[in-house]
């Protein structure tokens, strides 16, 4: 059964890859599945094409997909690998994305039942409010959230669509609890644009208006004529603006409201949403460590859906605060992020020094076969094996090193660790048990 699944995901893969490859404009010929001797000992599969004159390798697990099929969320992810390789095809790079495999269970947990009582009131912006707001920072654009993705002409558009006294959507924002700022659930793309039209810069050059009526085309927000300057700058734009008040200690809501309300082409990935969401200091951090050069040995090149900044959350969370760890894993971290945001918690100081030894020790120990036992990395044995680790530095900072990998082989064969990561690996017991085993193996080093 599981050989008719691999080849229901293979051709999953195959007619996805020509529908994103046929929208993109791009034609590939020569398509084929392989697997070589090292891949057949990782439970790999290669799909090969050309494109043009160039070879293009993309590898997939058997596990994602014999998956595939009937599990829309390793669609999902399968679809987003795709994208990347068709954009980064479209763009020319010189070497293409492999995206790290990492075996989560708690990608799977269902949302969690939440109540609240939110508030939601339309408001009415001038165009050169909204302008000042966000030079000013009072409504806030995450660094992430969705690249820019019009073109001039598209951006062009909108422009003449407030000067002519057009209807245009409105914008969704949730006003944050702590800060009263607004921030941006839907509507960057138009709120960027009008921002850039201001500053009189598009990309690269000056944002002159094109494809456009006659006596706009050319012009810019400066060289506009006195009463069509005016007119955009009382043109209004309708906001939608959310705040939550029950429950009033965070601010959980805004994430699946910024889940379901943003309206982008492509899914985002729960720590992307976080990025987005919970920004801040810590989450510079989290992008700050995610560079470190042993981490990057250790999980692989970076993950464009920040995999790897989610699995640096995951730890701190399980290593500061486990004795409070309720599933789903989802809302756990989402928990931890939002109230640590401000490194109020714990500083950048404390979190450095729990994260940089242990990563170290790992690299030195293991290298990059670490937290995987079959193939990928696999996320539970990642959280127990760190938080484990970490523990044992926090006694000693000066372990034995070579007693390192011993110990890591003694545990990935102990049966009760074994059971402990193997399924349900999001449940309460099931993380806590396996830690305070990574923690007893790795006492003795």
């Amino acid at each position: 059964m599981s050989q008719e699944q691999m080849q229901q995901g293979i051709r999953w893969v195959t007619e996805t890859l020509q529908e994103l490859a046929s929208r993109a404009g791009l034609s590939f010929s020569h398509v084929q599945w392989r697997q070589n001797d090292q891949d057949f000992d990782r439970e790999i599969q290669s799909l090969t094409f050309r494109s043009g004159e160039r070879e293009v390798v993309q590898k997939f697990s058997r596990e994602s997909l014999e998956d595939c099929p009937a599990d829309s969320s390793v669609q999902n992810d399968l679809r987003d690998q795709l994208d990347l390789l068709i954009n980064s095809l479209l763009s020319g790079a010189s070497e293409l994305p492999q995206e790290q495999l990492v075996d989560d269970d708690a990608d799977r947990d269902e949302e969690p039942e939440f109540h609240y009582s939110i508030t939601s009131y339309g408001a009415d912006y001038p165009v050169d409010s909204l302008v000042k707001r966000l030079k000013a920072g009072d409504i806030h654009i995450p660094s992430f959230q969705r690249q820019y993705v019009w073109r001039k002409p598209q951006a062009s558009r909108f422009i003449e669509s407030l000067l002519l006294g057009l209807p245009v959507p409105g914008i969704f924002l949730a006003r944050e609890g702590q800060s009263h700022r607004l921030l941006v659930i839907d509507g960057q793309q138009r709120l960027r644009t009008l921002q850039w039209f201001y500053d009189g810069i598009f990309e690269n050059g000056s944002f002159r208006l094109t494809g456009v009526k006659k006596q706009f085309e050319g012009l810019m927000y400066s060289t506009l004529h006195e009463d069509d300057r005016r007119r955009l700058d009382d043109s209004i734009l309708h906001a939608t603006i959310l705040k939550q008040d029950h429950p009033s200690d965070r601010d959980s809501s805004i994430y699946l409201l910024f889940e379901r309300l943003n309206t982008g082409g492509t899914l985002l990935h729960p720590q992307e949403i976080r990025a987005c969401v919970y920004h801040g200091a810590f989450n510079k951090l989290l992008a700050e460590l995610n560079d470190d050069p042993h981490w990057r040995r250790v999980y692989g090149p970076a993950s464009p859906r920040m995999k790897d900044r989610e699995l640096i959350l995951r730890f701190f969370a399980l290593y500061f605060d486990l004795d409070n760890y309720a599933r789903p894993m989802v809302e756990a971290l989402n928990q931890y992020m939002d109230s640590n945001r401000d490194l109020k918690r714990q500083d950048a100081a404390t979190l450095q020094k729990a994260f940089k030894p242990t990563i170290e020790l790992i690299d030195a120990g293991m290298g990059v076969t670490a937290f995987r036992p079959i193939r990928a990395i696999n996320a539970a044995v990642y959280d127990a094996v760190m938080v484990g680790l970490a523990h044992r530095l926090q006694r000693d900072p000066a372990p034995d090193r070579n007693k390192v990998r011993p110990a890591y082989d003694s545990l990935l064969a102990a049966a009760d660790f074994e059971a402990a990561y193997g399924k349900s690996t999001s449940d309460e017991e099931q993380v806590k048990k396996r830690i305070r085993i990574a923690i007893s193996h790795f006492e003795a080093i």
